[in-house]
């Protein structure tokens, strides 16, 4: 066995290459097959187990039944069938659940299903990435570390964009790896057309890798400088066209043949991409490029600053492995140092540190961030730290001074998840049973002699690794109770998602919802709706998505949804309510005190009747009031 460090790109040594010297995989070693096949079972039950009763998002899973009945809506991500309104994010991310639900029905499980199958794809590609570039040790690590993260399991049992992002982002970066790995231009077109359609997904949140990528790419790429800069130019202007195809489609189509593009006060959907999504989460101004001021209120308070994926309530959701990835990461690249420009192993380490480290600054300056934002980190902090235990190994394999790095690297590892769960004790049997691991695993690889058996050193490797991902495990576990889940719009796990869904719990529209599952209030005011509509274009008009997203959820009809998410998009104008009114296209709204007052819901309140809530079948009015414009005072 080797003891010197290679170029070579078929990895570390002291282990079976993943590719052999003619650039085709190498046969799977026997275990492999069955290793992988285990982990993408245990990864499709944590993340499918109790589907039918998922944390789908009120608003999106509103959008995603009106985007299964509409072409109109499902091309523009119409939040209602007749596609009045847009969503207030690019609809691609929800183009699978929307197929989903036009296929299956309209059912709890049939949106979710597509973020089970894009989380368990995430696994598999990632192992097959991870296993080009570090081996089947590394790619097998990987692996149990992206499906044990926590804020990944409990996402990938949600409708939320970050799913599909994650996904994409990691084709991408697969891609880039072919890319570096041989002088050709196709793997480099394909990781521009994967970040292009991540794009369609989070929006600009899918550029963010694009210096990374371009980075590594000039950096260790075959051929002479200005044909690697070429190549990756041509990479990035296909990435930037992928990117922009929807919001050139909705820009050049006619205001009047498209739904209003909410998030923002000109009707552009430029606005809502790189104001609404975009600088309004990191600037002062709210309204910045014709975005909507008031938007960073959806968002989480406190979640920023340079300590925000360590803090109480992030930490435990992703940052398990985040010592183990830094460590990685610096040794990889100072071990490899005086490797030749184009060797594979620097890369990976330059490529996933890139990915972590550019992220994290990025969430750490923004003004405000959900905890699940930071799940498409996982990857990076997965390859990392697989990657990084099989470099260690290597050493420990090869002897010298750098052998102390494995059983130092398990120790710390569990020794931050001491840290990171020692405020609540969550798991706290669970820790005590990873210490006891780490240290018998740390014990084991730190003995050395010529009578030390292969047999001990592969076991106590085993239980280290194990010891490193307890922890882990039990956060992530805990969301199968819906308990522990957090809220279906900010889904957390343990006893974080405790707290968010015992302080959001009292909010209606925040409490676990489904598709096709009305209340009795809402049945009730459905059927008056219905049995009272003669003709008109849409059912009701509402102050803002909150009174429409549990309406849309029940039965899909054409809704006038007034102000879009936050109550404040100008849309409709009262002079467009008022021609509505009068053309009999609208009859009933729908208002409530807790969105904010606009021109159209003055003119309904001066213009149209307050009905009493019995006359639609309601005990009490609740935090709602109908007015009947065809009654008009």
């Amino acid at each position: 066995m080797a003891t010197t460090p290679t170029a070579q790109p078929t990895g570390y040594p002291g282990r079976r290459a993943s590719h052999r010297h003619d650039g085709r995989p190498e046969a799977p070693l026997r275990w492999e097959r069955p290793a992988l096949a285990t982990v993408l079972v245990v990864a499709t039950l944590l993340y499918a187990w109790g589907m039918g009763h998922a944390a789908i998002h009120p608003y999106y899973s509103a959008a995603i039944r009106s985007m299964a009945g509409s072409w109109r809506a499902f091309l523009f991500g119409g939040l209602d069938p007749s596609g009045s309104i847009t969503l207030d994010k690019l609809p691609g991310a929800f183009w699978p659940e929307a197929v989903s639900v036009w296929l299956f029905g309209p059912h709890t499980w049939a949106a979710a299903l597509p973020q089970v199958i894009e989380g368990v794809l995430t696994v598999w590609l990632l192992h097959r990435i991870v296993r080009a570039w570090a081996g089947p040790f590394a790619a097998l690590v990987a692996a149990l570390i992206l499906t044990f993260t926590p804020v990944t399991v409990v996402l990938n049992r949600a409708t939320i964009p970050d799913t599909a992002l994650t996904l994409l982002l990691v084709a991408a970066a697969g891609a880039l790896q072919k890319a570096v790995r041989a002088e050709r231009l196709l793997p480099l077109i394909t990781c521009g057309v994967w970040v292009g359609l991540a794009f369609q997904a989070k929006m600009l949140q899918a550029w963010l890798v694009l210096p990374v990528f371009a980075v590594v790419h000039q950096i260790a790429a075959p051929g002479t400088p200005l044909k690697r800069a070429l190549r990756c130019l041509l990479g990035g202007v296909v990435a930037l066209a992928v990117s922009c195809s929807w919001v050139l489609l909705a820009w050049v189509t006619p205001a009047a043949d498209r739904p209003y593009v909410d998030g923002t006060s000109n009707n552009s959907p430029f606005s809502l991409v790189f104001g609404y999504n975009g600088m309004s989460r990191f600037s002062d101004d709210p309204s910045a490029f014709g975005a909507v001021a008031g938007t960073a209120a959806s968002r989480t308070d406190g979640n920023t600053g340079w300590g925000m994926l360590v803090n109480h309530t992030i930490g435990p959701q992703i940052a398990w492995f985040l010592p183990l990835a830094v460590l990685a990461t610096v040794l990889g690249l100072v071990w490899r140092a005086r490797e030749p420009r184009t060797d594979l192993l620097r890369t990976g380490f330059l490529l996933w540190g890139g990915w972590l480290a550019v992220h994290a600054v990025v969430f750490s300056v923004s003004n405000g961030n959900h905890p699940y934002y930071t799940a498409v980190i996982a990857p990076a902090l997965a390859a990392l730290a697989g990657g990084g235990l099989a470099l260690f190994r290597s050493a420990h394999e090869a002897g010298g001074p750098r052998r102390a790095a494995l059983p130092a690297a398990i120790v710390l590892t569990v020794a931050w998840a001491l840290v990171l769960d020692w405020a609540t004790g969550f798991v706290s049997w669970l820790l005590a049973l990873a210490v006891i691991l780490a240290v018998c695993g740390a014990l084991g690889l730190w003995i050395r002699g010529p009578r030390v058996s292969r047999r001990l050193v592969q076991g106590s490797l085993a239980a280290g690794v194990v010891a490193t991902l307890l922890v882990p495990l039990g956060w992530a576990a805990s969301c199968l109770d819906p308990l522990y889940a957090g809220a279906s719009t900010s889904p957390t796990a343990g006893p974080v998602g405790k707290v968010y869904h015992t302080a959001l719990d009292h909010r209606s529209a925040l409490r676990r919802v489904g598709l096709d599952q009305p209340s009795r209030r809402d049945t009730a005011l459905l059927d008056y709706l219905i049995r009272h509509r003669h003709g008109e274009k849409y059912l009701l008009a509402t102050q803002a998505a909150y009174p429409a997203e549990r309406l849309l959820r029940a039965e899909s009809q054409p809704t006038l949804v007034m102000g879009g998410f936050t109550g404040k998009t100008p849309f409709p104008t009262a002079q467009q309510l008022g021609t509505l009114v009068s053309t009999r296209q609208l009859r009933y709204a729908l208002l409530t005190p807790r969105r904010p007052a606009t021109p159209a819901t003055t003119w309904v309140k001066s213009h149209c009747t307050r009905l009493r809530p019995k006359a639609y079948g309601w005990r009490t009015r609740g935090s709602f009031a109908l007015y009947d414009c065809g009654r008009q005072d």
